[in-house]
This record gives structure tokens, C-alpha cells and sequence, in this order.
């Protein structure tokens, strides 16, 4: 079942090519691994600084792995020094029949 992941930064004004090549990077190791399908990566239009990445991934197993990968945490942990608050994570599932919850 498909996964869709909701990432959201807000980063500190400022510092904004050092931001985009971590991203930039980040993605790139995050198309090589197993199971990811695509990301896009939204502005907020009133505040430059936040933004919402949606990545779809082949399932939650998948995302799992990568989001627990020494290679995206050492990322995050770069990425954390511009932000001003944790980033955000929302998990969903693609197709899933709503009986699976009554």
C-alpha cells in the first residue's frame, strides 16, 4: 500500500543556499533508496521559510527504513541547526478501504 508522507521545516531567515543544497542532497539520497517514488516540495506563500515537502513512497516500510537511515539522520541534523522548531512528519496510507477502520 502506498504511503504518503507529509514533511514540514520552518527554517530561520537567511542561509537560504545552504538550506537548498542540504535538500538538494537529501533528496537525491532519498531517489536511491528502495521504495521511493517521487517528493515535491511546497513554499508557503506568505513565508518563504516554511515549506511542506509530500514524498510518496511504495509503502510505510520503506519510509520507515529511509527516515531511520544514517544518512538522512546526519541531514536532519544539519537541517535542524536553521530551523526554529522540529520538523513535523505526517504518515498516511493510499487506498486504504475505510471497513479496515469501522
Amino acid at each position: 500500500m502506498f504511503a504518503k508522507i507529509i514533511i514540514k521545516r520552518h527554517f530561520k531567515t537567511g542561509n537560504t543556499e545552504q538550506i537548498k543544497a542540504l535538500l538538494n542532497e537529501l533528496r537525491s539520497h532519498a531517489m536511491q533508496q528502495p521504495g521511493y517514488i517521487s517528493a515535491e516540495t511546497l513554499v508557503k506563500k506568505d513565508c518563504f521559510d516554511c515549506m511542506t515537502i509530500i514524498a510518496t513512497w511504495q509503502n510505510i516500510k520503506s519510509w520507515y527504513h529511509w527516515k531511520n537511515h544514517p544518512v538522512r539522520m546526519k541531514f536532519e541534523a544539519m537541517l535542524d541547526l536553521y530551523q526554529i522548531e522540529p520538523t513535523q512528519y505526517e504518515e498516511y496510507l493510499l487506498g486504504s478501504p475505510l471497513k479496515n477502520y469501522l
